[in-house]
């Protein structure tokens, strides 16, 4: 028997992939209409798979359907922004807690090639790599306190801003920041100092929300 994850993706998965990736790379900006045929033609597949897609993407929270308008890339309001920010603050610290005493050398050894990615990435400025390996990153921690539904829920909440994620990555200072506070929350993994680390995670997020509120405040 094959192996699932061998197997060639469906057109579906494809098209779920590709738009997916357009929305957390910021080609497809928070408000902007998708136009489903243009697209479709630009991925070769046909209307259906597309519609398909959206839907998932739209139960995810990334992209939203009126009638007689489609579908648009999700736009929040900064009161939402904040919320979501708030809930990662709980949970991520919980997250983090939890983790600390169970990380062992092959998480560490994730987390460094993961970071490693991100530094690089951060450099040649691309930011679609940058926020791969930045949620890898973030996930392998998280993931390591075995507790599968809060991870699940945090990466619920991820799904929700991934749009405005690139709004910060574009620029060099932000990204310098993000490697900066990764570099000191792994220090503080290493040294087993939960609570510094969840300080670390909080300016980290506090960053990044500082900046798209005068982005989109302002």
């Amino acid at each position: 028997m094959s192996d699932p994850a061998s197997r060639p993706p469906t057109a579906q998965q494809f098209v779920l992939a590709e738009v997916r990736r357009a929305i957390t790379s910021g080609e497809l900006k928070p408000g902007s209409a998708i136009r489903q045929e243009a697209l479709a033609e630009r991925l070769e597949v046909s209307r259906v798979p597309l519609r398909e897609a959206l839907k998932t993407l739209e139960g995810e929270g990334l992209v939203t359907y009126r009638a007689h308008r489609g579908y648009r890339v999700a736009e929040l309001s900064m009161a939402d922004l904040r919320e979501v920010y708030r809930l990662r603050e709980i949970l991520e610290a919980e997250a983090v807690r939890a983790a600390v005493p169970l990380l062992d050398e092959s998480v560490f050894a994730e987390l460094e090639a993961a970071q490693e990615v991100v530094e690089r990435a951060a450099g040649d400025g691309a930011v679609e790599d940058m926020a791969r390996a930045n949620r890898r990153f973030h996930f392998t921690l998280f993931e390591a306190a075995g507790m599968p539904r809060l991870a699940r829920i945090i990466g619920t909440l991820w799904d929700s801003t991934d749009a405005y994620r690139s709004l910060y990555y574009a620029g060099e200072e932000n990204r310098r920041h993000v490697v900066a506070e990764h570099r000191a929350a792994l220090a503080a993994l290493r040294a087993g100092d939960a609570e510094g680390a969840v300080r670390w995670f909080d300016r980290h997020r506090g960053a990044a929300v500082d900046v798209l509120a005068h982005q989109l405040e302002g």
